[in-house]
């Protein structure tokens, strides 16, 4: 017999039935609860809340356990190419060497971006923040490629979407960089890898003969790996909400940017490099910001340090400290700021006081140190982890279309007022 709960409401008793994944997770299934008891259930954030079955990635925040397709973060990140692990989040197997050319290739073939695009920069103000010139931007490609907006095309038309959409990402990021310094653009040079081209774009200038260090593209292609999927968080459920109602891809993702921006999801590297300036502003005495920490009675928080999600440790945040290690010694860096994050971060790894709350130091901690070692201003975090996140949300998009989800459409408990007569406004 199935395994069932049983749930007692006004005196009746109802079965649902429980439903148990390849790792072992359970959920209650309530899909029908609503019609037999006339009840919803009650979850403020979700937190509680299975909104869909996914094959795409694993998250077992209490073992510190991080998969993609099956593969662990420690063994994708270690071994294989940002491309390879897009490629895997996708399509839902790692690709074979011509499957892997032959995606490198479509996707070398679709970088430029119409020069019309270019005057949509012209309009915005040089200080206009890259998140919201991004997300404006990407939504702005529905419009040159119309054919997008058929929910019901073919795999290779919605292929060619995907496609075109990695390809454009990084040429309309490092254009939105280009754009608040009033640089000339860079356009993409298809000699170069992924990592590398996006790089060349960002810094390189007409009158330079700009060359990528190699321990640069390696952290960026660490950094985008880790960051590619990480279940179903707040702008990944925003994908897949939009998405449900059969949003084109370009638009959908525009709102997983938008929803990414926020200072709670991708924004928190950017506040890790503000809370560094802070203290450094004020003398940079560690010792004192780690007791204000401390003091319940002070509001200052350190940023980067915990995480919602894992309980005892971040697997990525093990990865990614020796490649911020690699990348400050290689490029023989030399920053008050950085020194300023080591000390801390020797403080959270050795006081009994952060390990006994497993305050240790999580991936926005290290990725911000690391952006800004390679010259990345702060404004751009938000648009790296965006860059990085791109393959996870196509892959729960796609997998969403595929399985024909519903249109999400949640359900409240009103607490406003009860049924009353409208007063004429001479009488208010």
């Amino acid at each position: 017999m199935s395994e069932v709960a049983k749930i007692e409401l006004d005196g009746k008793i109802y079965e649902l039935p429980v439903f148990t994944g390849t790792e072992n997770e359970k959920a209650i299934d309530i899909s029908k609860l609503r019609d037999l008891t006339g009840y919803i259930t009650l979850d403020s954030g979700y937190k509680n809340t299975g909104a869909t079955k996914s094959s795409i990635t694993f998250l077992d925040g209490e073992e510190g356990i991080l998969h993609y397709r099956g593969y662990s973060i420690e063994q994708l990140a270690s071994k294989a190419s940002f491309m390879e692990v897009s490629y895997l989040l996708i399509y839902g197997e790692l690709p074979t060497k011509d499957e892997l050319a032959d995606f490198e290739m479509s996707i070398k073939k679709h970088t430029l971006v119409s020069e019309d695009m270019k005057q949509f920069f012209e309009a915005y103000p040089a200080k206009a923040h890259p998140m919201g010139v991004l997300s404006s931007m990407i939504s702005s490609l529905s419009t040159f490629y119309p054919e997008s907006l058929d929910p019901n095309r073919s795999k290779e038309a919605k292929n060619l979407t995907i496609h075109r959409l990695i390809a454009k990402l990084p040429t309309l990021a490092a254009w939105s960089f280009k754009n608040s310094l009033s640089h000339p653009f860079m356009y993409p040079r298809n000699e170069f890898d992924y990592c590398e081209n996006f790089l060349y774009m960002m810094f390189a200038m007409p009158t330079e003969d700009y060359k990528v260090h190699p321990v640069v593209v390696e952290a960026l292609n660490t950094l985008l790996i880790l960051h590619a999927d990480h279940e179903q968080n707040c702008s990944t459920s925003t994908v897949r909400i939009v998405g449900s109602s059969q949003a084109n891809l370009y638009s959908t993702v525009s709102a997983g940017i938008s929803a990414l921006w926020g200072p709670l999801h991708g924004g928190a590297n950017q506040e890790v490099i503000e809370m560094l300036e802070q203290i450094n502003n004020d003398g940079g005495n560690v010792d004192k910001w780690v007791a204000k920490a401390k003091d319940k009675e002070d509001p200052f928080r350190l940023m980067g340090f915990g995480h919602r999600v894992y309980k005892n440790f971040d697997p990525r945040a093990n990865i990614i400290k020796k490649a911020c290690d690699d990348v400050l010694e290689k490029l023989n860096i030399n920053d008050p700021l950085l020194a300023i994050a080591k000390k801390l971060e020797k403080v959270a790894l050795e006081d009994a006081y952060f390990k006994e709350r497993n305050l240790y130091p999580n991936v926005d901690f290290y990725s911000g140190i690391i952006y800004k070692a390679l010259g990345i201003p702060t404004e751009m975090f938000t648009v790296m982890f965006a860059l990085g996140r791109l393959p996870g949300w196509i892959a729960q998009w796609k997998e969403m279309t595929e399985n024909k989800e519903p249109i999400g459409r949640p359900r409240q408990i009103y607490i406003g007022n009860t049924s009353r007569d409208y007063v004429d406004i001479s009488k208010r």
